[in-house]
């Protein structure tokens, strides 16, 4: 709402009985929305001027995306993905003809760099990220800044897991993919195997009667670059990327930091508009000028226009990755509205999480309002199960709720995983796998819904109870703490594992998890626990101490032992009546 501050030569206590006869219960610290302020005005002869900024109208125009098919053409922005060591950076390096992975930290990109790039075909815009985790973050943000990504396989070594977590955000993202077959100069290259492999992911070969171009490229011999220019600039056709130039600027902060000598620094791409040298600013909750302009190179330049990266100097402050950078022509409209976004954040932060739970979703579909989708991280031991799983979840589907499963994979649920369900608003399903320690606090954290099962069945009515409106838990897992198996003991009846606790708390005759390598071994109670050779009762963080699994003597140096209880809870959902032939 839009507040005015109003000034009265009159004594408070006359005001406060004019609310009260009004029907407002208001204290003398409160601030009025103008209609009750006119009213007041109006009772005491006074008339009111609303002189405030209409903050949400200033908030829609300033962060509306770049309409297509609209204004002037503009380079294609495009982000370079793929796995570790496959050569993005190096191609990209190719393409600028400089070096930049000497200046990094054993080859590999420490920080998101944003480069123009002049080729034959027009300049076009590169980003280079460390990793999907910023690729994420920008997204569930609400920033879309990539059209095109350019997705790095290595010729020789295939497809590997970030190469499909890669995928499986482009796809998220709604985003076009070109494929970059690399390191075609060496001997064992089988570019072939890496087509045959990506169209299991729906990516078909252009050859193959499909929609993707592959382009076959060496970073190293820089051969094929030429060809891929060529392909960004296709598909950048298809798109019609237009932006216009004629509005105030509009971007998207890529990365920020503070510099000792400049203060805080930020990497904008501007969207749309064109961004001058002394243009007042709001960025997320900064505001600032801009007192100094560079491009990648570092040189100095007075504007810059659409899909152009630019570092500025005159924040206030050092804003996010993914903040939405707006030009403003008052610097009293952007106090006001950076203002307006950290009250918006403050409340927002008092306020639960929103992230999509399977209980969110029962209590959704009860209202009856809205037609959902249910979107889902599962990963699995082996691809089998993937396969599977994502086939019988998928038959779920009702004409309520339309489930989909988003990414699907081996090994167990990392921070990867976690992210992506962060930017797209699902839930993270795992089948004979745990969490890793980081994944499960950054779930905790930001309220994702992470569920583990050991039983097929049991994952899919667990699901098919939520769709269907059914599900009420009665019992709860509490994870209470985890331990590493440094060596073990045999002794009479079975073998001693000599543990130290990673964190929480060991507690004897509770639950325990057998992990190695990430998978469930094993499955029983915590039968003994000592420390040194007087029994415990518990072992918290920090200390060594022997256990014993009930009826199992197979664990190993290695092994992680995660310990947890099940709670009784009480249902606090009201089921609705199942249908007809449903499993209660």
């Amino acid at each position: 709402p839009v507040v005015a501050n109003v000034t009265f030569e009159i004594h408070a206590g006359e005001v406060l009985g004019v609310l009260i006869r009004l029907g407002a219960m208001k204290t003398v610290n409160e601030l009025l929305d103008v209609d009750t302020a006119t009213l007041v005005a109006e009772e005491f002869g006074y008339t009111l001027e609303n002189t405030a900024v209409n903050v949400d109208e200033l908030l829609d125009t300033g962060e509306a995306d770049s309409d297509q098919g609209e204004g002037e053409p503009r380079p294609p922005v495009v982000t370079v993905m793929g796995h570790v060591d496959h050569g993005k950076t190096s191609l990209l390096d190719s393409i600028r003809k400089t070096n930049v992975v000497s200046g990094e930290s054993g080859g590999i990109t420490q920080h998101i760099g944003a480069y123009m790039v002049d080729s034959k075909i027009g300049p076009i815009c590169f980003l280079d990220t460390p990793g999907h985790a910023a690729f994420t973050a920008m997204r569930s943000r609400g920033a879309g800044v990539t059209d095109i990504v350019v997705l790095v396989v290595a010729s020789d070594d295939g497809v590997m897991p970030q190469t499909i977590e890669a995928i499986n955000h482009a796809k998220a993202a709604g985003v076009p993919v070109i494929v970059a077959v690399n390191k075609m100069d060496k001997p064992d290259a089988n570019p072939d195997r890496v087509k045959q492999q990506l169209t299991e992911y729906g990516l078909q070969p252009e050859e193959w009667g499909g929609q993707t171009q592959f382009v076959g490229v060496s970073a190293l011999k820089r051969t094929g670059i030429d060809e891929l220019l060529e392909a960004i600039s296709l598909q950048a056709e298809v798109l019609d990327l237009r932006a216009p130039s004629d509005t105030r600027a509009v971007g998207t902060v890529i990365e920020a930091r503070l510099d000792r000598g400049r203060g805080p620094v930020a990497t904008v791409l501007v969207q749309k508009g064109v961004l001058r040298h002394g243009d007042h600013f709001v960025c997320g909750e900064i505001t600032g000028r801009v007192r100094a302009m560079s491009d990648h190179t570092g040189k100095l330049i007075k504007e810059a226009g659409p899909s152009t990266p630019v570092e500025i100097i005159g924040l206030d402050g050092v804003p996010s990755a993914g903040d939405a950078f707006v030009a403003v022509e008052d610097p009293a409209k952007a106090l006001q509205v950076a203002e307006f976004r950290r009250e918006t954040s403050r409340k927002s932060s008092l306020a639960s999480s929103t992230r999509m739970s399977l209980e969110d979703l029962q209590r959704r579909m009860a209202g009856g309002t809205e037609n959902l989708e249910l979107r889902i991280v599962l990963k699995a031991d082996v691809d089998g199960s993937v396969e599977a799983i994502k086939a019988a979840l998928e038959k779920l589907s009702n004409d309520e709720v339309t489930l989909r499963v988003i990414h699907g994979g081996v090994g167990a649920i990392n921070e990867s995983d976690v992210q992506l369900a962060m930017a797209s608003n699902a839930i993270v399903v795992g089948f004979h796998v745990r969490p890793e320690g980081k994944a499960r606090q950054l779930a905790e954290r930001e309220g994702i819904d992470l569920r583990a099962h050991s039983v097929i069945y049991e994952l899919i009515d667990e699901v098919k109870a939520a769709l269907e409106g059914l599900l009420a838990p009665e019992e709860k897992e509490v994870y209470e703490g985890r331990a590493e198996v440094r060596d073990t003991f045999s002794v009479p009846g079975g073998t001693i594992a000599g543990c130290y606790v990673l964190d929480g708390t060991i507690t004897r005759g509770h639950q325990c998890r057998v992990l190695r390598d990430g998978r469930v071994v094993y499955t029983a109670r915590i039968s003994s626990l000592r420390r040194f050779k007087d029994d415990a009762r518990e072992v918290q963080q920090g200390y060594e101490c022997g256990l014993g699994v009930e009826r199992f003597n197979d664990v190993k140096v290695g092994d992680v032992v995660e310990c947890f209880r099940i709670d009784e809870v009480k249902r606090t959902l009201s089921a609705p009546k199942p249908a007809e032939g449903a499993r209660a």
